[in-house]
């Protein structure tokens, strides 16, 4: 089974970065757009009068504003009904259903990755998984929104998914039971020589308050002095840009945080430290940042304004490298546009468009005994079909660096798991704080 390149993204949690807003300008009709409207309506003029069926008008505008998104990049889109209640609960924070980050793939629903602790990844789907039926009827060349309409329900009954999976001859099933899921944006864990481990799972509301909460707690738990922190970003695909601002911020006492530069008047903001919190914690710690290819948009931004401020070592695979924010701009009172208002920019004037956050130490994920077979159908920004391009040409041989061999990294998933190690990023990670001095290179404040 071959899928080829990226079709149009309308994902159930999409990895962007939302700035919702309350007003919008209208821009002014170019009086030289004029012919253009007049074929737009001459073809439904035609489409009225002359196709074998009678269409109403609703399909037909609609077929148009599609037309006009899909047309720009893949993370524009027109939000009603179902879909304009999705991006509201996702920006709460609550959702329902299977906890999966989904797009579609020239006809097949792929996974971006699911939720940690959703019920999808308690029933062992992964990022990479193409969903080819539901309940046994194939869904592949049809809706992405009805098949996630599908997989939505009443929270106790179950959907058997079948999975075409990368390094699998066969596709199999997998019978997950819907949940009303209030994911836990953000947890944390105490591990051995007081080093604290904080995962960041979507930029929700109050992510930033959260993972303070969560600082305080591990520092209360510690048994003395903390010795390290971690910040996991991996597979988080994103969010609230002030959310991922105010995280930011936490780690930092000065200087930029990100920017956004758009072409319209008033697009163009600059986001310091000290804006959502006050001096700056763990600030005498060193301290990691764990991201992957699902580490998206906000998770970049994150990563991006921590790296460019020496402030942390951001460790793992080359991040998603998606940059650009999305603005919701309301057309009723029940539908808006999703549209891509401005490109974001880390502190030291570097887009991530295309080619993402690079680590800084380089860890494959060794524990995932899938791992080369579904490196080839890893998805990234870059693989997105009408991505927006980087303004530097990026070659692909440099993107390539984080997946070439490294001969410290040669342990299988089967030797790992015999030594009791289930996440080898992370384990790496931790090993590599406990022989950290709060002087050396882990702590580049």
């Amino acid at each position: 089974m071959k899928f080829a390149a990226l079709a149009r993204s309308a994902a159930l949690v999409t990895a962007v970065a939302l700035v919702p807003v309350t007003t919008a300008g209208m821009a002014q009709v170019d009086g030289r757009a004029g012919p253009e409207f007049s074929k737009l309506f001459a073809t439904y003029q035609q489409i009225k009068a002359n196709y074998v069926e009678d269409v109403d008008d609703e399909k037909l505008i609609r077929g148009a504003i599609d037309g006009m998104l899909s047309s720009l990049d893949p993370h524009s889109g027109y939000l009603d009904g179902s879909d304009f209640q999705r991006i509201n609960t996702m920006i709460d924070g609550n959702y329902s259903g299977l906890g999966l980050s989904v797009i579609m793939d020239d006809g097949a629903v792929k996974i971006i990755s699911p939720f940690r602790g959703s019920p999808a990844e308690e029933a062992g789907v992964k990022a990479g998984d193409y969903i080819t039926h539901l309940d046994g009827k194939l869904i592949y060349g049809g809706d992405l929104d009805e098949a996630v309409n599908q997989m939505r329900g009443p929270a106790g009954t179950s959907i058997r998914l079948t999975i075409f999976r990368a390094g699998r001859d066969e596709p199999f099933d997998v019978t997950v039971t819907r949940g009303v899921i209030e994911l836990e944006p953000v947890t944390h864990k105490l591990e051995a020589g007081n080093i604290g481990v904080i995962s960041v799972n979507e930029f929700s509301t109050d992510v930033g308050e959260d993972v303070l909460n969560a600082w305080r707690t591990l520092s209360r738990e510690a048994t003395g002095r903390m010795k390290g922190l971690v910040l996991d970003l991996r597979s988080n695909p994103g969010g609230q840009l002030d959310e991922a601002v105010a995280l930011s911020d936490l780690f930092l006492d000065k200087g930029r945080i990100v920017s956004q530069r758009g072409r319209a008047q008033g697009e163009t903001i600059y986001y310091d430290a000290e804006s959502a919190f006050r001096g700056q914690i763990a600030d005498d710690l060193p301290m990691i940042v764990l991201i992957d290819a699902g580490s998206a948009s906000a998770s970049e931004i994150v990563a991006g304004a921590l790296q460019d401020h020496r402030r942390a070592v951001i460790m793992g695979q080359r991040s998603f490298g998606k940059g650009s924010v999305q603005t919701l701009l309301p057309l009723t009172r029940d539908s808006a546009l999703k549209l891509t208002t401005a490109r974001y920019y880390t502190p030291a004037g570097k887009s991530v468009q295309e080619g993402g956050i690079a680590p800084d130490i380089a860890v494959p994920q060794l524990s995932d005994p899938d791992l080369e077979k579904r490196a080839k159908f890893q998805l990234r920004e870059s693989d997105l079909r009408g991505h927006l391009i980087n303004e530097i040409e990026l070659e692909d041989e440099d993107l390539e660096n984080d997946v070439r061999d490294d001969p410290r990294f040669k342990l299988t998933a089967e030797e790992l798991k015999a030594q009791g190690v289930e996440d080898f990023q992370l384990h790496y990670a931790l090993d590599t704080l406990r022989r950290t001095t709060p002087s050396s290179v882990a702590s580049r404040n």
